[in-house]
Formats: C-alpha cells, structure tokens, sequence
C-alpha cells in the first residue's frame, strides 16, 4: 500500500512511471511487426546506432534538450536501419551481416564522439553518458510529454495504416498485386520503430533499448495468433512490466530503473512461455501425457474384438 500511496503522491516515482508506461506500450505495439517479421535485431541495430546520433546533436547545437537529442538519435538510427536494408537487398551480405556491421560502425562512431566530448566538452556535456544505460530517475514532466507526442504520434500513425502494415507483415506480394507501395510502408515501419527506440533510450538507454522492443511482444505471442489482440497484449504487457519496475526499483535501494524494467518484461516472457495455452511448456506437457496401460491394452483389443 505504501508503494501505491508514492506512486501516486511522489513525484519521481510518478514520473519515471508514467515514462516507463509510456515507453513499454509503444515499444510493445511497435515492436509487434519486427517480431512477426522476424526483424527483431533490428531494434538493437537502431539502439546502438542512436549513440552517434546523440553526441553529434549535442557537438553541434550544446544543447542537452532532450527533443534535440532524440531527432539526432533518430537521424543516425533511421539511417543505420536504412543502410541495412540497402545493404542486404543490394549486394550479397546475408541480412543479419549487414546488422551486425552497421551496429558494430555505428557504435563505434558513438563511442569516438562521446570520448571526444568528455575530453573537450567538459562539464556541459554531462549526462549524455545515460544513454548508454539509461537513467530514468532524471526523466523530468517535460521529457514524459516528449514521450507522449512522439509515441502517440508513432501509435497513430500505425492505427491509420493498419491494413497496409498487416500486408506488408503477412503478405507483401499481395500488396505489390494491390498496387501498394510497400517499400515505403516498409520504410515506413522502419521510421516508426525508430520513434519507439529513441523515446526509450535516455529510460533504459542504448545497450537495453532492444528488450523493450521486444519482449513484451514476444510475451504476448505466446497467447494470441491473431494481429490485433497481439499488439494489444504487447501493450499492455508493455505497460505494466514498466510501471512494475519502476516500482520495483524505487523499493529498494541502488537498483537501476531501467535494467529493473527489461528483468520485469523478462519475467513476464518466461511466465508466457510457461503457462500460455497451447503454445506454454506447462500447457503443453498437461495436454500431451502418454497413454495409461490401461488405454493401451482397450485400444488394442477393440480390432480383435470387431
């Protein structure tokens, strides 16, 4: 009870868990389409990507405004994430070679311009190293709102093309039949998950941002095989996997928010896989005992005695 009264009355606790909430539904929704597209890496590719992102926004304009920030992180993701499709459909580097170079590129290039900045930068460039762990407890009323613009604008945006996203997932042939331009829904859906990464990245920062894409979607696989409860689910899952760690976190002291967060979604992956119908271990193992004697012995005579 004492939790709920602070979550409610405390500031602080309030606002990381609006932000986590925030962050949870989003990334759960959006990260929906990566996982039914088996592009799941590509939350991670784009994570890592947004470092660069962030230190040259910074190197350029000195300002550490968080929507400053995340238009530079979408930059450098937005282009990583293109980079690889361009990469895979045009030469012959298999898809996940192509996620591993430009991550690997990306993030160098990140770690470089962030070394830079600590040696040159000096104090106004502290805080940037948040996000590459993430520190929600400094989300602000001001970054909550950032969050909210951008990722209902990104929820939006996905409800109005629901249709066309639902083909480009399931059957991108029938939408090229359609006259649909699906490498620009495609490109679309790329711009659209960016949106979900960059929002994350100053609450569980860049090396765990990938989690959070994907775990609350792959949880909510587990109980659904039809798009639209999926994505609820996701959200939902999303939502309250966030707000549980921030609470978690606020109980005890010294544990980080963000990490608490992703070990919160990971609980709730396994608890899915375990107990889900049809598709959970337990679930599976209660339905498909091996046949008593008994059964074997009844079953057998019953020829004999037709």
């Amino acid at each position: 009870m004492d939790l709920l009264y602070e979550l409610v009355t405390d500031y602080t606790l309030r606002t990381v868990a609006l932000g986590a909430a925030l962050l949870g539904m989003v990334g759960g929704s959006l990260g929906s389409y990566a996982v039914l597209r088996r592009r799941s890496l590509i939350g991670d590719a784009v994570a890592h990507a947004a470092l660069p992102g962030i230190a040259g926004a910074f190197l350029l304009t000195g300002s550490m405004n968080p929507l400053v920030l995340m238009l530079g992180a979408a930059t450098t993701g937005l282009a990583a994430a293109l980079l690889v499709e361009t990469t895979a459909h045009t030469t012959r580097v298999p898809y996940d070679s192509a996620l591993a170079l430009m991550l690997s590129a990306f993030f160098g290039l990140g770690l470089v311009l962030m070394t830079y900045l600590q040696r040159h930068a000096g104090a106004s460039q502290a805080g940037l190293d948040a996000f590459l762990f993430g520190q929600a407890a400094a989300l602000v009323t001001r970054d909550v709102y950032v969050m909210a613009a951008l990722g209902g604008i990104a929820l939006v945006v996905m409800l109005l093309l629901w249709k066309e996203l639902k083909l480009l997932s399931f059957n991108p042939d029938f939408g090229h039949s359609l006259g649909l331009p699906m490498q620009l829904l495609n490109g679309l859906l790329t711009t659209l998950i960016v949106v979900a990464i960059v929002i994350g990245l100053q609450t569980v920062g860049v090396v765990l941002m990938s989690a959070v894409l994907i775990a609350p979607a792959v949880a909510a696989r587990q109980w659904t095989n039809q798009l639209g409860p999926m994505i609820t689910l996701a959200a939902g899952i999303g939502a309250a996997t966030g707000v549980a760690g921030a609470v978690v976190s606020a109980s005890m002291r010294n544990l980080p928010t963000g990490p608490t967060i992703v070990l919160c979604m990971g609980l709730a992956v396994a608890v899915s896989m375990l107990v889900a119908p049809e598709r959970g271990l337990l679930w599976r193992m209660g339905h498909h005992r091996p046949a008593s004697p008994t059964t074997d012995s009844s079953s057998a005579s019953s020829p004999a005695d037709a």
